[in-house]
């Protein structure tokens, strides 16, 4: 599996550690880095695994206990269990020491991956960054299933193939309606949203063949900016950091072995590729950890109250809608490095990043 490649570098360089949530990508990572490791006679990976007791949402240990046992792997680092609610905060200690340092970095919860790097230092780290975006955001799998005659059809698959052939033109401008019709962030000023709504229209643009998908993926700058921030939290530890999802040669072989329809959903897919490694309840399953507690706590909460509303482009953003986002019970994770170049601003520093 050209996947177990993509790891080898991050194998060889021990000890290697595999950031572990319990998740199904992150224990895809895990189980295909210890099946090659056993194969080729090298130091088992490390699952290192944070936890939050307090962050509900982010509760994982019995999924996590399920992997590890089944993958009969003898050492897990658990010693990122916190108590402290504003570690890992968005402008927490760790965080923010990062901020000083570097400068606001995308995405704004790169930080997470400090403490793992540090336990890694020396080594390295593997992560499954990002295997949501491709195996899970692919919107025509079940229209080209059954273009393929993979599926046999329902009735509502006419209207999923007549969108899928439809012009793009067309398609776009559907997409730019519905999108409109939901309502833009409220943080963002009335010339913004009206921008905000013409913008938003991922799902028309994105390629009704699965290789066509993957190439798509490939080149997502959003994906490139993040393993450059994530390489430069990296080199501050000393640790190579890999992202096995994110190789350009496992991406061209997924490609060429899913063809023009793929395999179907998320779970298809991940069954597809994964299912001799893992048991079969951790990927079918249809939960996922939610971290945002874990990045906005009572650092976050604080600032805002004292804020003075400078360090963001107030032509886009409306402040005290953006405080008020900031200071309610779940906010919008996009705000996430407003807040961070705020903070840098009140700090005397800019907000660009290195």
């Amino acid at each position: 599996m050209r996947l177990e490649e993509a790891m080898r570098p991050a194998l060889l360089r021990p000890p290697c550690l595999v950031s572990f949530s319990g998740g199904r990508d992150s224990s895809a990572v895990l189980a295909v880095a210890a099946h090659a490791a056993r194969r080729e006679g090298l130091a088992l990976p490390i699952p290192v695994t944070a936890r939050f007791a307090w962050a509900q949402s982010a509760e994982e240990t019995a999924w996590q206990e399920l992997v590890v046992k089944h993958l009969r792997l003898p050492d897990w680092e658990l010693s990122l269990t916190s108590e402290n609610t504003g570690l890992l905060d968005s402008v927490g200690p760790v965080a923010t020491r990062g901020l000083l340092r570097h400068g606001a970095l995308f995405p704004h919860n790169a930080h997470f991956h400090t403490p793992l790097l540090e336990l890694a230092r020396g080594g390295s780290l593997l992560t499954g960054i990002d295997g949501d975006g491709l195996f899970g955001s692919w919107p025509w799998w079940r229209a080209a299933a059954v273009l393929a005659g993979k599926t046999a059809p329902q009735p509502r698959d006419l209207l999923r193939v007549g969108h899928a052939l439809a012009p793009a033109s067309l398609r776009r401008r559907y997409s730019t309606r519905r999108h409109a019709q939901r309502e833009a962030p409220t943080w963002l000023t009335a010339p913004a949203q009206l921008a905000f709504a013409r913008a938003v229209t991922t799902f028309s643009e994105e390629p009704l063949r699965w290789s066509s998908h993957v190439e798509a993926f490939a080149r997502r700058r959003e994906l490139a900016v993040g393993s450059a921030s994530l390489s430069l939290l990296a080199d501050d530890a000393d640790a190579l950091i890999v992202h096995p999802f994110l190789d350009r040669a496992f991406l061209s072989s997924l490609k060429r072995a899913g063809g023009t329809s793929g395999w179907g959903d998320r779970t298809a897919t991940m069954t597809a590729l994964f299912g001799g490694l893992l048991p079969s309840s951790a990927l079918t399953r249809t939960t996922k950890a939610i971290f945002g507690e874990v990045f906005w706590s009572e650092p976050s909460r604080e600032f805002a109250r004292s804020w003075d509303g400078r360090g963001v482009d107030t032509d886009l953003v409306d402040v005290e809608a953006l405080r008020a986002e900031w200071l309610s019970p779940s906010p919008d994770g996009r705000t996430g490095l407003l807040l961070q170049s705020a903070w840098l601003h009140a700090n005397g520093r800019s907000g660009a990043g290195a």
